[in-house]
């Protein structure tokens, strides 16, 4: 992990400020922006032991052994929803996962349910304009419309389709593709399952 993705997972977890941190170990806050940014890449041990302090890790443990990827927002298991990217969290990840995927979205609707994917679970996506006819996909609409489905290419036909029957399948030619346009912006790699703590 790099020291700029730890100050930024562990600044947005405990919705610190630049000027916090920098309190707290005893720098600037742009010291600190120049850390998040990456024009510093290394700090002494000395202030890796104050920021273990402050976020309550051990961070040469974390820097050498942890892996994170945001939650970037929300996508539709189904259509009509309004493509927003939006940072709200970070989940770690395997060293391999890090090497392959880019980010998660949160997954909203049942369309998918057929393919294990449900409600509420986050999708882990490799950022990519190709799939393979048959892959699962994140698809942008109209510019504004981001969806999950399996994404099937046949007889000039991009197909959209749903592992729910509930929810129809979608047929887009050449035409659509171009002008509505509709990109394809992901593969799902995998899905993870997160469960709601009890009160």
């Amino acid at each position: 992990m790099k020291l700029s993705e730890l100050i930024t997972v562990f600044r947005t977890r405990d919705q610190l400020s630049l000027e916090t941190i920098g309190d707290a170990v005893g720098v600037s806050k742009s010291t600190v922006s120049r850390w998040e940014t990456g024009v510093i890449k290394k700090i002494s041990l000395e202030k890796q032991e104050r920021l273990s302090d402050l976020f309550s890790i051990d961070v040469p443990e974390y820097l050498e052994h942890h892996f994170f990827k945001p939650v970037l927002g929300v996508v539709k298991a189904g259509y009509d929803l309004l493509a927003d990217q939006n940072l709200m969290s970070y989940e770690e990840v395997s060293k391999r996962e890090y090497d392959q995927g880019d980010y998660f979205l949160e997954v909203k609707g049942d369309s998918m349910v057929g393919a294990r994917i449900h409600d509420g679970d986050l999708i882990f996506v490799k950022h990519t304009a190709v799939l393979a006819s048959g892959d699962i996909g994140v698809v942008l609409i109209n510019g504004d419309e981001a969806t999950v489905k399996r994404v099937v290419m046949k007889d000039d036909l991009l197909i959209l389709e749903s592992a729910n029957p509930d929810y129809e399948t979608r047929y887009f030619n050449e035409d659509d593709v171009m002008n509505l346009p509709v990109t394809i912006i992901g593969k799902v790699l995998n899905v993870r399952v997160v469960f709601e703590s009890e009160a």
